[in-house]
């Protein structure tokens, strides 16, 4: 077994742990966000990290009903010009906490007197350091290079914080999560469709919304990482406004679409996809969304919309492994990439 099959399979013990060592300091940290002083939420983050921080977007903004933005590095770096930091609290989001330029909005947010959150895997992190308070993620040591149980737990991490904002029922649906998830991870496995007919594809499109729209991102990421195709995420009205005249028959879309608010306006891409030709990829609990597709990825049904990303990426995980095996790539180490990366 592959260093990324058996971290994919580690996932539910590796969230248990986040929730049992962590809630306490998810509690101390989400009551950063609830100061009189916090007006808006800066995330910085790389790669599947901004995954993470697109869900964040919706999580914190929801909790706080604040604006939550994505920070540009490249002015605290290049440029040296970094934008004036009143009324933020700013979030760096990092696996390894080694990315320079994460860590470097992290301490000019210090310099400025904002306050400052960690969410990493390193407790002794350059991005660690710069920070007033740090959420572990308890992940364990990561082996392979494309992500899983960090981004996992990463995405555990920012559901704390929301639960301990929301209240005694968002923490208890999110302490069932662990075993939804294994439940996840058995029936992915169990229902593993053959994937030969995508082996020769070039590239795909992840489309999804809401609190999955970053799922979307993270599905198209693992498939880049583990099989070098050219594969993009969209919103189902960005997906509209241009990219879709790029769909030509055959072309393979995977479409997220959970059960929830979003749904909806995703399951409605489905006929149009299909007009196009376009062979579509199902993810969801919605038995009408998986009978409209070629290829079935169920999801465990049930599931609270909000905690859906933790389960909703487990299928693109898999279907990013096998169609790596498929085309004969070693999934440990894909072409190219390292498992950290220096960024500035």
């Amino acid at each position: 077994m592959s260093w990324l099959e058996a971290e994919l399979q580690e996932q539910p013990a590796a969230l248990a742990r986040l929730i049992d060592k962590q809630s306490g300091r998810a509690r101390e940290i989400a009551e950063i966000f609830g100061r009189d002083d916090v007006q808006y939420v800066v995330i910085a983050s790389r790669g599947s990290s901004s995954n993470v921080a697109r869900y964040a977007q919706y999580l914190l903004g929801r909790a706080h009903r604040v604006p939550v933005m994505f920070a540009t590095p490249s002015l605290y770096t290049i440029y040296e010009q970094p934008p004036r930091l009143a009324g933020a609290a700013v979030i760096g989001i990092s696996q390894s906490g080694a990315s320079p330029d994460v860590a470097s909005v992290l301490a000019e947010a210090r310099r400025q007197g904002r306050p400052t959150v960690a969410v990493t895997n390193v407790v002794d992190s350059p991005l660690a350091r710069e920070a007033d308070a740090v959420l572990p993620l308890e992940a364990g040591e990561e082996r392979a290079v494309a992500a899983t149980k960090t981004y996992l737990n990463s995405l555990g991490a920012i559901a704390l914080i929301f639960a301990a904002s929301d209240g005694p029922v968002a923490e208890a649906e999110l302490e069932q999560m662990p075993d939804v998830l294994r439940q996840q991870i058995e029936l992915s496995l169990e229902t593993a469709p053959a994937l030969d007919e995508y082996a020769d594809s070039v590239g795909a499109t992840v489309v999804a919304r809401g609190v999955n729209y970053g799922t979307a991102f993270e599905i198209a990421l693992k498939i880049r990482e583990l099989s070098g195709l050219v594969v993009e995420a969209y919103s189902p009205a960005d997906l509209m406004h241009g990219p879709i005249a790029a769909i030509r028959p055959g072309w393979p879309v995977i479409v997220v679409a959970p059960t929830g608010p979003a749904r909806p306006s995703v399951e409605d891409l489905v006929l149009p996809l299909r007009e196009r030709g376009a062979r579509i990829i199902a993810v969801s609990d919605v038995a009408a969304v998986l009978r409209r597709a070629q290829t079935r990825l169920p999801l465990v049904p049930r599931v609270p919309e909000w905690l859906s990303p933790l389960t909703a990426v487990v299928p693109g995980q898999l279907t990013a492994l096998r169609l790596a095996q498929l085309r004969g790539l070693d999934v440990d180490h894909p072409d190219g990439l390292n498992k950290v990366t220096l960024t500035r």
